[in-house]
This record gives C-alpha cells, structure tokens and sequence, in this order.
C-alpha cells in the first residue's frame, strides 16, 4: 500500500480541563502532535499511516481504535507490554493553556531505529515529525533521523515542525538536534514562538531567511492567530489568519500541518496550500481537545467562502 503522507511519534490520552461557573470536569481525548497532524489529514483525504509504539494497555487499544476509525494505517504501530500508553493534561487560565505530561518511560519513548517500520517509511511520499518526536528520548530521536534516511532513501519529502518543548530537553540540544534536522527537511514548519528560541531572533522575516540558509526548501513560520509567513526561497507572502470564536488552541498548529501536507499532495503550491491550513487550523480553535474540533474538507470549505464573501462585500 502507498501512502501521501506518514508522521511518526508519540500519542497521548488527553484529559482536557473544561470549566463552568461552578464546576471544572477534565474531558478525555486523544492527542500528541503528530498524531493530531496525521489525524487532520486523513479528515482531508490524504493516505495516511501512523509509526510509533503504545502500551499493551487500554489507553493504547483506544488510540489504536482512534486510528482505524479515522482511515490512519495502523501498521506501523508498535504494541509494547514493558511500557506504557503516555498521558497528558491540559489546563487553562490567563495566559493560555498549560500542558502537564506523564510520558517518562512511555512506549513510544521506547522506539529505537531497529523498532521502525521500514516499509511504511518507504512507501510514503512524505513522512512528518517533530522536535517532540526527538525530544521523548535518546533512542527515539535516533529513530527519527533513521526514519528520514529511510523515507529520502525511497523518494519522499520531509515535513519537519520544530514544535519545542523546554521540558523535555535542554536549549543547547534542542538547537543542535533541531538544526540539524533543519538541513534534511523539504518544508519546515516552526512557530514563531519556538523559532524565537531556537534563533534568537524576533523578526520573522529574519526567522525564516535562516531556515533557509540551514536548508529547508519551503518555510512556514506559523504566527498563531496572525496566520503565516510564507516562503519557496524564491517568493514570500504574509497570509493573514481568520478570526473564529476561538476556546481552546490545543492542536491548532498540528492541525494547520496536517491540512498544509494534505493539500501539497493534492497538488497545491505552499502559498495555496498554507492558505488552506489557515482556515483549517482556525476551526480546531473553535472546540475543545485536540482531536474532536479537526475540521473536514466541508468546514474549511464553508469558512473560505465566508472569508471571500466577506471581502468582497
């Protein structure tokens, strides 16, 4: 079987903190980034598959039944009895949402180059991941550059979210693992929060010029509610976020990854396919977790038409 695009990394059981005037209830779901990106392309019709290793636990079998039920191949999933499903919660409060893990010796923290999936990698045309999929451990990170060797070994393109997480690893690795990934990567997708970090740098003009000069092809600094900067190294555009009523922006930058490499496979340029994922990543805003609110083509379809309406009117 051919795949449009594989991710590989860890997912997680959510319990996403949802509050009233006068209660507060945790909401169990599902997410992890990679898994909310592949999630969200299957939902725009790409080929997907998943690589990565959970718990023989329930929380794993109900990640494995998340993924047959929204047409992401399983084959690539690991079923490890030594070690756990991952778990994690997310609040929210004045300043955003706040995420506390309990991943430490999680099955997919387990993954090794001699663990992965060789032909699933070799039968994408994209593979997708992420500093996270790096950051959860030492053998996990070097599954990951032996995943890219495979994939570029058999014609696909990488997809690379810097996604930085401070928790999981110290600064001065993150750059030195991230940046070198940088220079593999076909499109890079960073925030600009992380990229802040990562660059020491502000400005996201500057941002994305240095992206490029350790070698990734297309950029897409995601600006949150802002939109993106977009860049072939050749022509740049500023495309402008939509406004939703927003409640909870967990997953909306894996959203916005899955639905740019959905629609970059379907034969979009960057431009139009970043456009795309603008509207889609705008709708994951407006539910709460990380998996429930992912759009299908229909929803991004009505919000574009709004969008062109409003402008002309």
């Amino acid at each position: 079987m051919r795949f449009d695009i594989v991710a590989l990394g860890e997912a997680m059981i959510e319990f996403n903190e949802a509050r009233s005037a006068d209660a507060r209830t945790w909401l169990q779901g599902e997410g992890g980034d990679t898994s909310n990106a592949i999630i969200a392309a299957a939902r725009l019709g790409a080929r997907t598959a998943y690589v990565t290793r959970v718990g023989d636990d329930a929380f794993g079998r109900r990640l494995l039944g998340l993924w047959r039920d929204e047409n992401v191949c399983v084959d690539g999933v690991g079923i490890d009895p030594a070690h756990p499903t991952g778990v994690y919660f997310v609040s929210h409060g004045a300043h955003g949402h706040e995420f506390s893990y309990l991943r430490h010796g999680s099955a997919a923290s387990a993954m090794t180059p001699a663990s992965l999936p060789a032909g699933v990698l070799r039968a994408t045309r994209v593979l997708h991941l992420s500093g996270i999929s790096q950051a959860i451990s030492t053998p996990a990170c070097d599954a990951c550059f032996a995943a890219i060797e495979i994939a570029r070994n058999a014609g696909a393109r990488i997809a690379f979210d810097t996604n930085l997480r401070l928790k999981l690893w110290p600064l001065a690795r993150a750059k030195a693992v991230i940046f070198a990934t940088l220079r593999l990567a076909d499109w890079a997708l960073p925030s600009h929060d992380d990229a802040k970090l990562l660059f020491d740098e502000d400005d996201p003009e500057r941002i994305v010029d240095a992206c490029h000069e350790l070698g990734a092809r297309v950029v897409v600094l995601k600006l949150g509610r802002d939109g993106c900067l977009v860049s072939d190294g050749e022509r740049r555009e500023r495309i402008e976020g939509r406004r939703v009523a927003s409640v909870d922006a967990t997953g909306a930058g894996d959203c916005f990854d899955g639905a740019f490499e959905a629609r970059i496979v379907a034969g979009d340029d960057p431009f139009t396919a970043a456009r795309y994922a603008n509207c889609a990543a705008a709708i994951a805003t407006t539910g709460y977790g990380a998996v429930a609110p992912l759009p299908r083509p229909d929803d991004v379809a009505q919000l574009r038409d709004a969008a062109i309406h409003a402008a002309h009117s």
